[in-house]
């Protein structure tokens, strides 16, 4: 097929251009710099360089590339340190989100487009009530802390616009990435102890090697199947199992413990909530509709075996 990317040089973006190359796909991909284009011409991408915010400049990019399908990876993190203002730290990506979805589609309905992938995300996101594992058929969380009110907002938008588009629209609710080019800013929290366990840690999260998200990725955009899919790993766990066994794999002291009014006071309600009352997800479905399994079952071997590749330093 003939795919535009949107969003090809963060985190999830380099692994999966070289996994539709690989396939024989025909990869346009975009950047926001012009510094990256030949990055992406390195993997094999004709790059495309844009602001994913400026309509026409997206419309005439799809336009030229005259894609089968559209994957929307676009994000505009500059770091994940500030959560206790978490909707001023996500703005950028918030409205890549919402702003930026919408021109993406409208690209897609003008060059005749059939597929269209966006990404999304599992885990604060679910209801914070129940059991402590959600599907896809679960509700979102009805009441998220103030911070993060925004945020949750632009999810519910983008996964309405993919959903209710004339055309056949898949969105993948990524678990926590980690691996090489996803997680060094974390990584780099934990050596320092800077991310404590709250209170009972009993908040349940789930990952996913960025390799195999970019695989999940290329199962979807392939089978063209609608509907919303987690992807995330076979092991959600809560934080008093994963947060002590990433450190030990950064090389780190165990974290400091912290009762949940102070790390209230110190990270804000998000953080709390995140590590007292956050659901897991199930990956089952994906790997009913769509045949595909994670390389990495489990975080427990991921974390350690990713620090052999060197995305962790020794």
């Amino acid at each position: 097929m003939r795919i535009f990317l949107a969003g090809g040089t963060g985190a999830i973006g380099r692994p999966l251009v070289r996994r539709l190359v690989a396939r024989g796909h025909h990869v346009t991909a975009t950047t926001r710099s012009p510094e990256k284009a030949g990055l992406l011409r390195s993997l094999g991408a004709e790059p495309a360089v844009l602001d994913g915010l400026d309509g026409v400049a997206v419309g005439e990019a799809v336009a030229r590339a005259e894609p089968d399908a559209i994957i929307h990876q676009m994000t505009g993190l500059a770091g994940i340190s500030d959560l206790k203002h978490f909707d001023r730290t996500f703005a950028a990506t918030n409205e890549l989100r919402t702003t930026g979805t919408e021109h993406l589609l409208d690209a897609a309905r003008a060059a005749g487009v059939g597929r269209f992938v966006a990404q999304s995300y599992a885990g604060w996101t679910s209801a914070r009530t129940g059991g402590p594992v959600k599907d896809e058929d679960d509700p979102l969380e009805p009441d998220p802390p103030a911070a993060q009110a925004q945020s949750l907002a632009a999810i519910r938008r983008l996964e309405e616009l993919v959903l209710g588009a004339p055309l056949t629209g898949t969105v993948l609710r990524y678990g926590g990435f980690y691996g090489p080019g996803a997680w060094e800013e974390l990584l780099d929290v934990v050596r320092r102890r800077r991310m404590p366990l709250v209170g009972d840690g009993a908040g349940v999260w789930s990952w996913i090697h960025v390799e195999d998200a970019a695989a999940a990725t290329v199962a979807a955009v392939e089978a063209g199947v609608p509907g919303v899919f987690n992807v995330v790993d076979d092991d959600p766990a809560p934080v008093s199992a994963w947060l002590p066994h990433l450190a030990r794999a950064a090389g780190a002291r165990p974290p400091r413990r912290v009762p949940v009014w102070l790390g209230r006071l110190a990270a804000g309600e998000v953080v709390v909530s995140m590590m007292t009352q956050a659901r897991g997800s199930s990956n089952a479905k994906i790997r009913r509709e769509l045949g595909w399994e994670p390389m990495w079952r489990s975080w427990r071997d991921g974390f350690l075996e990713s620090r052999e590749e060197g995305a962790v330093a020794a």
